[in-house]
């Protein structure tokens, strides 16, 4: 666990099943002033639940480290797993996070179960969040929305054709040659800054081959061989209940 994070977790008012890193450091580009993305889940206890008060299932944290921004946001671990049962990629992509701050058994079973929620339709997800990226790109001109905008499209089609969610662009662009040549320079250049200009870069050229990996990534949708729906939602209901009445 990183300095300085064993004494958020311990503070954390219910317990944290886990903690992961998220954002620019997971997708293999973060800047020297990005600030750190905390993503995961706590339990909340059963009394919670059953009473007449609206439960907290999402927590927000923000404070500073050392000049450096960290932000924890958290799902209690209901919310969570129904998140896990739509066709969404980012709730995933925190769950398989290699960039763990703190784990628990629950995690791990967690993990197991991910393939099960794998569908045909998180190709939708990964479209739609690039397309908010790319139209973000076009407004600021910034660097950062487009690199969010290849990740996307290139997590897509991995997880369509392979059946596993990567998210790290640098080893996208090494498994892959339907990725532009240019975006290893991009990435260096984000480095940086958080919300630099994208210099440089030619905006029709750029645009051809957004629209080519959009074309890919349909492609990989029609070919795929991951299912329609997903087939843990059972193995999820019995961890769920079993986890919090556990706790």
């Amino acid at each position: 666990m990183p300095p300085g994070l064993g004494s958020v977790v311990a503070e954390q008012p219910d317990p944290l099943l886990f903690a992961t890193v998220s954002g620019a450091h997971l997708y293999g580009f973060p800047s020297r002033d990005s600030d750190v993305d905390l993503r995961g889940v706590h339990l909340l206890p059963v009394a919670e639940l059953v009473g007449l008060r609206e439960p907290e299932e999402t927590r927000s944290l923000i404070w500073d480290r050392d000049g450096t921004e960290m932000d924890l946001v958290t799902h209690d671990l209901r919310k969570f797993v129904r998140l896990m049962l739509r066709p969404n990629g980012y709730v995933l992509e925190q769950l398989l996070s290699p960039l763990v701050v703190h784990t628990s058994g629950a995690h791990t079973e967690l993990t197991a179960l991910a393939p099960g929620v794998l569908t045909v339709h998180h190709a939708h997800h990964y479209r739609g969040f690039a397309g908010t990226q790319w139209r973000l790109f076009e407004k600021t001109g910034e660097l950062k929305p487009l690199l969010y905008t290849f990740r996307a499209l290139l997590t897509g089609i991995r997880l369509m054709r392979g059946g596993t969610v990567q998210a790290h662009l640098p080893t996208l662009l090494d498994e892959t040659d339907a990725a532009p040549a240019y975006l290893s320079e991009l990435i260096a250049a984000k480095a940086d800054a958080e919300h630099g200009p994208a210099t440089g870069v030619d905006p029709e050229r750029v645009r051809a081959d957004v629209e080519a990996l959009y074309a890919v990534l349909e492609q990989a949708r029609q070919e795929s061989r991951l299912p329609a729906g997903p087939t843990a939602r059972d193995a999820l209901e019995d961890l769920v209940v079993r986890i919090r009445l556990e706790g």
